[in-house]
């Protein structure tokens, strides 16, 4: 299940982009995580990219002048393609392989110069689009903390329904509305019932909110009616990206019984453009968390003993906001939330292999949420319904403005980082969302 260290994680390695050996980088030559972008201001179709520190290593242009040469024929031309769907679907072998070759291509080597021809493009001019046609989505419910700070809200004595311990809780959401960070959020539309009015009306959404997620794309996918061994799990998936699954917590009341989410989840997903391979978080694997010995084991098919030593990830995520009175005033960014991964009830091995045990087939390129990434104490929690007590209790901003939802104008940044003593620092960039 973890991929094993090799030379493209030694943290001596140093680039000849100079910008990705700042201490500070989010892509240091030990993360190279891959995205799809064109120029600004361009017609030039899409392309691959790889960060690396502010730069974007154009994978078309090196395919051109010969860089890519060496490699099996199908990687070489999923390289070349304008989405990583062809790259996702070759599985984790060409995942490894190519990254090995561009962390031989981007080190510094006193013994020889850097490639002559134009094969970097500057972030800063680049318009980052959705990294691959993304077929399918689910969003699973996998941290415990955040589905009993919100049982609490409803359920004070009983917040936890049967199954959330013995298996992954999902639901099936909307593909189409799944947009690339920066992006602006349009406020939502629709039914919603407070409880003491005597009938729905049809208006704005006056509660919106955040969650903070991890997103998990498939690689390899299976064939219908073939589920996926949690031993096999983690060679179908490619990398992780950060997600916002932004919630109108009034709609969703109202709607959500019997069948669950639907209009309050589905008008806009935020991911960010950076897919983090599974090989760059190695270093990072950690324990799955760990249960209290009342808690029911899983069922057989979830369980393992690499998934219980090495199914989590130390992964650290946050949540910061900025108002448009902030911006104005030149305020910085205020943090909402720090959570980790790593606190997930359920693995990521754990939701893929639950999510095909019918024999569902997931293709490459799909998309799996983590859930509301929140921890047990104060300033862990990955969404405004938790921080604010349901609106009870509202969060004073530096500009003297106070919060319990999202406002117009109000600009939600997530960010994700990996740090461990004796390894490079990995970084996941922004996932940035302004409503209007």
């Amino acid at each position: 299940m973890n991929r094993p260290l090799d030379r493209t994680h030694d943290p001596n390695l140093r680039s000849w982009v100079t910008s990705a050996n700042q201490p500070d980088t989010n892509f240091p030559i030990q993360n190279l995580p891959f995205g799809v972008f064109h120029r600004r201001r361009s017609a030039e179709p899409s392309r691959i990219g790889v960060a690396i520190g502010d730069s974007i290593l154009d994978l078309a242009a090196c395919g051109k002048v010969g860089l890519l040469e060496g490699l099996p024929e199908p990687l070489q031309a999923a390289c070349v393609a304008p989405t990583l769907n062809p790259l996702m679907a070759l599985g984790s072998w060409a995942s490894s392989a190519l990254r090995d070759r561009l962390s031989e291509l981007l080190r510094w080597d006193e013994r020889q110069s850097p490639p002559e021809a134009n094969i970097l493009v500057a972030i800063a001019e680049a318009e980052l689009l959705l990294p691959a046609h993304i077929g399918d989505y689910t969003d699973f419910y996998a941290s415990i903390f955040h589905a009993t700070n919100v049982g609490k809200l409803f359920r004070p004595d009983n917040p936890l329904l049967p199954n959330y311990k013995h298996m992954p809780i999902a639901y099936h959401g909307r593909a189409s509305s799944i947009v690339p960070s920066g992006r602006p959020v349009k406020r939502p539309q629709g039914q919603r019932k407070p409880p003491d009015d005597p009938a729905p009306s049809f208006a704005p959404s006056q509660l919106l909110d955040f969650e903070i997620e991890v997103g998990c794309f498939i690689g390899a996918g299976n064939e219908l009616g073939e589920a996926i061994a949690i031993e096999e799990a983690e060679r179908h998936l490619f990398g992780l990206c950060l997600l916002n699954d932004w919630s109108a917590r009034d709609i969703q009341a109202w709607e959500y019984r019997p069948l669950g989410p639907f209009l309050a989840k589905s008008f806009a997903t935020t991911i960010s453009p950076w897919v983090v391979t599974l090989e760059a978080l190695a270093p990072f694997r950690c324990p799955a968390f760990s249960r209290p010995e009342t808690d029911p084991q899983p069922l057989p098919y979830l369980c393992s003993e690499e998934n219980a030593s090495w199914g989590g990830i130390e992964l650290a995520v946050e949540v910061l906001l900025r108002s448009t009175q902030m911006r104005a005033a030149g305020i910085e960014t205020i943090p909402l939330s720090r959570a980790s991964f790593a606190q997930m009830y359920w693995t990521v091995a754990q939701m893929l292999t639950h999510h095909t045990s019918n024999g569902c087939n997931l293709r490459s390129g799909d998309l799996l949420a983590s859930g509301t990434i929140s921890g047990e104490a104060e300033g862990t929690q990955g969404s405004l319904l938790e921080m604010t007590r349901r609106g009870d209790r509202a969060i004073a901003l530096p500009s003297g403005e106070q919060r319990t939802f999202l406002e117009d104008g109000d600009e939600v940044i997530l960010r994700g980082y990996c740090e461990k003593e004796g390894y490079a620092r990995i970084g996941f960039g922004d996932c940035r969302g302004t409503v209007v």
